[in-house]
C-alpha cells in the first residue's frame, strides 16, 4: 500500500512538473511591490495584400526586462506577454478572454494572461491592466511564428527577429495604455505610443458616459491606394482610413429595435458637434472626454434604456447637414466615415448605412435586484489605419442578486 501510493505521488509530481515546464500553466509566485498598471495592444493591423505581401506577420512576444545570451538571443524575461496577436474591435471593460478562448492567441495584454492585475482606483475597475514594475524598464516586441509553441522553446534563430527595444519609463501607482504602431504606411516604419491614463483621476459622473477619440493611423495610409489596403467589409467607410483632421459629431437614437441611420433621433442629439481629432503617432497626450446623458431617452426608466449610439466624422466644412455623399457611400476619399455603437456590435443595420459597428457605449448587465441595469462607462475610440477600435473602462458594480 505505501509503495503504491509513493508511486502515485511520485506520477503526479513528474506531470506537474512536465505541464509547467512545458508552458501550458502558469503560476505566478512572485508579488509587484512597486506597481505601475499596464494594457498592451498590438495596433499593426495589416494583412497580406499585393502591396504587403513581404510584410512580417504582426504576432509577438512582448519581453519585460528581459536576459539575453552572449549571442543577444532572449533567454527569460521578467514579464511575458506570449501570443500577442492583433487587437479585437473591442476591448471590454473586464478581462473577458480568460477560460473562454480555445486560441493561445492573445488580442492584448495582459488579456489571457494569468498575472497580477491593477485594482479599483477610484472606482474604476482596472483588472484589464496587469501590474508591472515601476521605474525604468527595458521592453521588446520579438517576432514570433504564428504556432502554438511558447516563445522561449522556440529554436534560437526563431528568438533573433526584435521588431523593438527600448527603455520607458513608468510611475508607481499610475495607468499606462501602450501601443505598437505601424508610423508611416509607406515606409513602414513602426513604434510605440505610451498613453498615461487620466480617467481614474477625473471628477466623472454615474449619469454621464464620457468619451474621447484617437487617429492613430499611420502617416500616409489614407492618400495610399486601394490595393495597397485591407479590405473589411465590416469596417464599411474605415477601409480607405479618414483624412488627418476630422470633426466628430453624435447623434443619438431611441431604440435599438429600429437600427436604422433614418431613425428618429433624441431631441438636441443629430449630428451635435462633439470633438475634433488629428492624426497622431507621437504626442501621447490624453485628448478630452466629452460625455452625453445615460437618461436622455425618452424611454429610459432610470434603472436601463435601449439608447444607441452613431458617430460621424467629416472633414472640416462638412457636417451631418450638409452631407454630400450618399448614405450607403464606403469610399468618400477619406472626407466622411461613420461608426454605429449597437448592442453586442455585431448586428446589421435594417438600411444600407457606410458605418462601421461597435458595442454599445453603454453597459446593460445584471446587477442587484435589476436584470438588466444600464450603466454609465468611460470610453476611447481610436482609428487606425482601416480600422475603428473601442475600449470600454467600467465603475466596480454590485453584483447580481438572483
Amino acid at each position: 500500500m505505501i509503495k503504491t501510493g509513493f508511486l502515485q505521488w511520485a506520477w503526479l509530481f513528474a506531470v506537474c512538473f512536465l505541464l509547467l515546464n512545458s508552458g501550458c500553466v502558469k503560476v505566478e509566485y512572485s508579488k509587484i511591490d512597486d506597481p505601475a498598471y499596464l494594457r498592451v495592444f498590438n495596433n499593426l493591423n495589416y494583412i497580406q495584400t499585393l502591396g504587403s505581401k513581404d510584410n512580417k506577420v504582426p504576432f509577438f512576444c512582448m519581453l519585460i526586462n528581459p536576459v539575453l545570451d552572449a549571442n543577444g538571443i532572449p533567454t527569460s524575461a521578467e514579464i511575458v506577454g506570449d501570443f500577442l496577436d492583433q487587437r479585437d474591435a473591442y476591448a471590454p471593460p473586464y478581462p473577458s478572454h480568460i477560460g473562454t478562448s480555445t486560441s493561445v492567441n492573445n488580442p492584448e495584454y495582459p488579456g489571457k494572461e494569468n498575472v497580477l492585475v491593477g485594482p479599483i482606483l477610484n472606482g474604476f475597475d482596472l483588472s484589464s491592466w496587469a501590474q508591472v514594475p515601476s521605474g525604468k524598464m527595458r521592453i521588446m516586441f520579438a517576432y514570433r511564428p504564428k504556432n502554438t509553441v511558447p516563445f522561449f522553446q522556440l529554436e534560437n534563430q526563431l528568438k533573433k527577429d526584435i521588431l523593438i527595444d527600448t527603455v520607458l519609463n513608468l510611475t508607481s501607482k499610475e495607468v499606462y495604455t501602450l501601443h505598437v504602431l505601424q508610423k508611416d504606411f509607406v515606409t513602414k516604419r513602426t513604434g510605440l505610443l505610451l498613453r498615461q491614463e487620466i480617467f481614474q483621476k477625473l471628477p466623472l459622473s454615474d449619469s454621464l458616459t464620457y468619451v474621447n477619440f484617437y487617429n492613430m493611423s499611420a502617416k500616409g495610409y489614407w492618400e495610399a491606394d486601394k490595393s495597397l489596403k485591407a479590405q473589411d467589409y465590416l469596417m464599411a467607410s474605415f477601409q480607405g482610413g479618414m483624412k488627418d483632421e476630422m470633426n466628430v459629431f453624435l447623434s443619438l437614437y431611441e431604440d435599438q429595435s429600429i437600427l436604422s441611420a433614418r431613425a428618429a433621433t433624441i431631441p438636441g442629439f443629430k449630428g451635435k458637434y462633439i470633438a475634433n481629432v488629428k492624426l497622431n503617432t507621437a504626442i501621447s497626450d490624453v485628448n478630452p472626454y466629452v460625455s452625453f446623458p445615460v437618461w436622455a431617452s425618452n424611454t429610459g426608466n432610470g434603472i436601463t434604456t435601449n439608447m444607441w449610439q452613431r458617430f460621424d466624422f467629416f472633414v472640416p466644412g462638412m457636417d451631418v447637414s450638409n452631407n454630400p455623399f450618399y448614405e450607403a457611400s464606403t469610399d468618400n476619399g477619406g472626407n466622411w466615415v461613420s461608426v454605429n455603437c449597437l448592442q453586442n456590435g455585431k448586428v446589421k443595420m435594417t438600411s444600407n448605412d457606410n458605418a462601421a459597428i461597435l458595442p454599445n457605449l453603454l453597459v446593460n448587465i445584471h446587477s442587484g435586484v435589476n436584470n438588466p441595469k444600464t450603466f454609465a462607462t468611460v470610453n476611447t475610440i481610436e482609428v487606425v489605419n482601416g480600422r475603428v477600435y473601442l475600449t470600454t473602462i467600467q465603475r466596480k458594480y454590485a453584483p447580481p442578486i438572483y
